[in-house]
């Protein structure tokens, strides 16, 4: 006698939990977090007078690069790429934001250095993305520290 009520209780529950599966699937498919990391940097002008710029960026509190140099140093016209900087990167919710500062540093005691811009990935952008979905976003930064200075940063936001 049990088993039929528990029988019927699931085909009922089954009848009303398949269509609210199929009701959520959209939303499901969008994403829920994002991944970002550095795509691209080019230097424009640089904003040391000896003409090189050692950089780093500060994501997260984590300076990059980290591990095998202190910076990694630009000239005008130069383009760097995330390997140079030891690939930061970042995972964030889509209620949530990360910025990825640009900073110029001097030795010997290569610590954060001087901010130069920031490039912040949104998680309102990372809401928007089906999952699996990338998005660029580029900036670009510009300031007079020691000299005037331009910087074209780009990020790719690749939804999870």
């Amino acid at each position: 006698m049990h088993s039929r009520k528990v029988i019927a209780a699931l085909a009922l529950a089954g009848g009303l939990v398949a269509p609210m599966a199929l009701a959520a699937t959209p939303a499901a498919a969008m994403a829920g977090s994002c991944r970002v990391e550095l795509y691209d940097i080019d230097a424009g002008n640089v904003a040391d007078r000896d003409g090189q710029d050692e950089l780093r960026f500060l994501v997260g509190g984590n300076l990059f690069p980290r591990i095998n140099a202190n910076y990694f140093g630009m000239n005008a016209g130069d383009d760097g790429d995330p390997g140079d900087f030891e690939g930061p990167t970042s995972i964030i919710l889509n209620t949530q934001d990360v910025d990825f500062e640009l900073r110029e540093t001097d030795g010997p005691v290569w610590g954060q250095g001087d901010r130069l811009g920031t490039v912040t990935a949104t998680g309102n952008t990372c809401a928007g993305l089906a999952t699996g979905a990338t998005r660029i976003i580029t900036r670009t930064l510009t300031g007079n520290e020691q000299t005037a200075y331009s910087y074209v940063v780009s990020l790719e936001m690749t939804a999870l």
